[in-house]
C-alpha cells in the first residue's frame, strides 16, 4: 500500500482553474463606497498590475501559468498526496483520509503558490516594491520569498499579536530581504489614527491591510499583494486541487469530502474549486466544508452583505459573508483565519449552498493537531488543525454509520514556528472563545449604510 502519492515535475499542471467560468451565479461586483457603482477594473491600476486585474475579473476557465512562475515552483511543487493510515487506524474508522501536504514550501505553506504568481506579473510590469499584511506570518513569508525570487523589495505589516507572538517569522521575512513592522505602526495615517484610539491595539487583518495599502497607494513604483480573498489570489492556489485530482487518479479513488481551513479562502479555493468543478459540471455531490474558528465566524455568524475589506475603508465595498471591517477578534492563536470576510468566490458559493461551513473551537483544534503529529509524525499548523479537526468529527460519523467515505484535507502548512501556540496548549494556558451576538451587532448595523439600494 503505498502511503505517498507523487506526480512527476513534467506533469505538474500548467493551468490554473477559474471557478467563475462554472458558477450558476457569478460573484456580484465590488461597488465604490461613494457612488454604489460598479467599480472600473481598471481603477485598482493603483494597487496591482494590469494582468492580475484581468485575472481579477477574467471569466475564462483556465489560465495558462508562465513558464518562469512553473520554474520556481519546482522547488517545491508537485507536492505529495498522503494516505493517513496511522489517523485513520488510530480513529478505528472505515473512512481513508488523504491530505495534501503543502508544507514542503520555502515558506512552509501553500502560500507561495500566489505570492510567486503575484511578484512575477507585478516584476514584469516594472514596479519595484511590494507591500502586504500578515497574520500568522506565512503570507509576508511567502511574498518575501518570491519577491527575492524575482528581485522586489517587501515591505510587510504583521499583525502585532502574531509580530510577538511568532518572533521567528519575522527572522525568516528579514533573511528574504523584507523589512517587517508590527501592525497597527505610527508609519501610517491608519495606523496612527488606531493607535491615537488604542495605543495597546493588539493589531487585526483589516488594520495591516489598510496600513499596506496606504504605503502602496502612495508611490507609484509600489504595488500592493493579498495573500488571500481576491479572485486572482484563489485562483492561483487551484494547482493544489490540479494536482491531487492526477495523484488521486493515481491512487484508484476519488474524495466524497473535501476539507480545509478557511480565513479568507485561498487555502480552501485551492484544493476545493477543481473538486467542485466535478459538482457544477458533471452533477457530482463531492461535499466540500470550509472550516473557520469560532472565534472569527464569519461564514457561520455573518451576514452576505456589502463591506471593506480592510479596516479603514481603502478598499472598494466587496460581496461576502462578514462580521464587519471593524470586528477585531480575540488574541487567539488562530493566527491567518483572523479576517472578518470571507472571499467572495466562497461566499457566493456558500449563499448558493454550494459548500458547507462549520466553526470550531480553538481547543478542539490543538487536541486534534496533537493527534495528527502523534499519528502522522508532522506538526501541523494552528491554521490546518481547523481542518483535522473536521476531519475527524466526518471519520467518527463514517464509523457510526459503518459507511466507507474517503475524505480528502489540505494539510496547508506545518507548525514548527508556531511551538509557543503549542506550548501554550500544553501548559494548559488556550482557552476557548464565544462570540456573543451582541459582538457582531453593532458592526453590521453600522454597514447598512454601505449597502446598495
Amino acid at each position: 500500500m503505498e502511503k505517498k502519492i507523487f506526480i512527476p515535475e513534467s506533469e505538474t499542471p500548467k493551468r490554473w482553474y477559474n471557478i467563475i467560468a462554472d458558477m450558476p451565479n457569478k460573484p456580484l461586483p465590488p461597488l465604490h463606497p461613494e457612488t454604489k457603482q460598479p467599480i472600473n477594473p481598471m481603477d485598482l491600476a493603483a494597487l496591482f498590475p494590469e494582468a492580475l486585474i484581468q485575472q481579477e475579473v477574467s471569466t475564462d476557465r483556465f489560465i495558462d501559468i508562465p513558464e518562469q512562475v512553473l520554474d520556481i515552483y519546482k522547488i517545491w511543487r508537485p507536492t505529495p498526496l498522503i494516505r493517513a493510515y496511522n489517523l485513520e487506524k488510530a480513529l478505528d474508522t472505515p473512512a481513508k483520509i488523504y491530505y495534501k501536504y503543502e508544507g514542503l514550501s520555502p515558506s512552509g505553506s501553500h502560500k507561495p503558490n500566489t505570492a510567486v504568481a503575484q511578484a512575477y506579473y507585478n516584476k514584469k510590469e516594472g514596479v519595484r516594491k511590494l507591500t502586504t499584511e500578515t497574520g500568522a506570518g506565512q503570507w509576508g513569508t511567502a511574498l518575501s520569498f518570491a519577491c527575492n525570487k524575482v528581485g522586489l523589495e517587501c515591505e510587510v505589516y504583521m499583525v502585532k499579536v502574531s509580530y510577538n507572538q511568532k518572533p521567528y517569522r519575522r527572522v525568516i521575512m528579514q533573511t528574504f530581504g523584507a523589512n517587517v513592522y508590527a501592525s497597527p505602526t505610527d508609519r501610517t495615517q491608519a495606523g496612527r489614527n488606531i493607535l491615537a484610539k488604542d495605543v495597546s491595539n493588539p493589531g487585526s487583518l483589516g488594520i495591516a491591510i489598510s496600513e499596506a495599502i496606504e504605503v502602496a497607494a502612495s508611490d507609484q513604483h509600489t504595488k500592493y499583494a493579498l495573500g488571500s480573498v481576491l479572485n486572482h489570489v484563489l485562483l492561483h492556489q487551484t494547482i493544489i486541487g490540479e494536482e491531487c485530482i492526477k495523484q488521486m487518479e493515481i491512487a484508484g479513488d476519488f474524495p466524497d469530502i473535501v476539507i480545509a481551513p478557511l480565513g479568507g479562502g485561498s487555502n480552501f479555493a485551492g484544493i476545493s474549486f477543481p473538486f467542485l468543478r466535478y459538482n457544477l459540471t458533471e452533477g457530482k455531490k463531492i461535499r466540500c466544508i470550509a472550516a473557520e474558528p469560532a472565534s472569527c465566524p464569519k461564514l457561520t455568524k455573518g451576514k452576505f452583505m456589502y463591506d471593506f475589506g480592510d479596516t479603514a475603508g481603502y478598499t472598494p465595498l466587496l460581496p461576502m459573508f462578514t462580521l464587519g471591517h471593524n470586528f477585531m477578534p480575540a488574541s487567539i492563536h488562530a493566527g491567518g483565519l483572523r479576517y472578518h470576510g470571507a472571499s467572495v468566490l466562497c461566499s457566493q458559493l456558500l449563499k448558493d449552498g454550494l459548500i458547507e461551513a462549520v466553526a470550531l473551537q480553538q481547543t478542539e483544534c490543538f487536541r486534534a493537531g496533537l493527534l495528527f503529529a502523534r499519528t502522522e509524525g508532522i506538526l501541523p499548523a494552528p491554521e490546518a488543525t481547523h481542518a483535522i479537526a473536521q476531519v475527524i468529527r466526518e471519520a467518527e460519523k463514517a464509523k457510526e454509520e459503518g459507511q466507507s467515505k474517503t475524505i480528502l484535507f489540505n494539510l496547508c502548512g506545518h507548525g514548527y514556528f508556531d511551538l509557543q501556540a503549542y506550548n501554550d496548549f500544553l501548559e494548559g494556558k488556550i482557552t476557548d472563545h464565544h462570540l456573543s451576538d451582541e459582538e457582531l451587532e453593532s458592526n453590521l448595523t453600522e454597514l447598512q449604510k454601505f449597502q446598495p439600494a
